[in-house]
């Protein structure tokens, strides 16, 4: 079994880092594009270029590898990100059950 995930894609902020006790914990989100699909054909626009649809991923880094992206990256910048899916579940103010999902980045490449 294997939980592997890579993105290539832009900072869509500046990444945030935060401290758990002994833990640095940074976050940033990350851009991809994908082909925009009409009928099973990717559409195109007048100049003929494939129309494309953003998505945008939570990434999160610890310790020296956030740290490392947090000084060195900014909004904008493109990077490759390899890590893991990571789901969590929680139970709101309201008592209303939360989910989210995020990309836990074991390798930050500068590109």
């Amino acid at each position: 079994m294997k939980n592997l995930v890579i993105l290539i894609g832009r900072l869509a902020s500046a990444p945030e880092t935060r401290n758990a006790g002994d833990t640095a914990i940074t976050n940033f989100t990350l851009v991809t594009d994908r082909p925009k699909i009409v009928d099973g054909k990717a559409v195109k626009n007048a100049k003929g270029y494939t129309e494309t649809i953003p998505e945008f991923h939570r990434i999160t880094a610890f310790n020296g590898l956030g740290n490392s992206v947090a000084k060195h990256k900014a909004k904008g910048d493109l990077v490759e990100v390899q890590g893991r899916l990571h789901y969590s579940k929680w139970t709101d103010r309201e008592q209303v059950e939360r989910y989210s999902v995020e990309v836990v980045a074991e390798e930050v490449l500068f590109l």
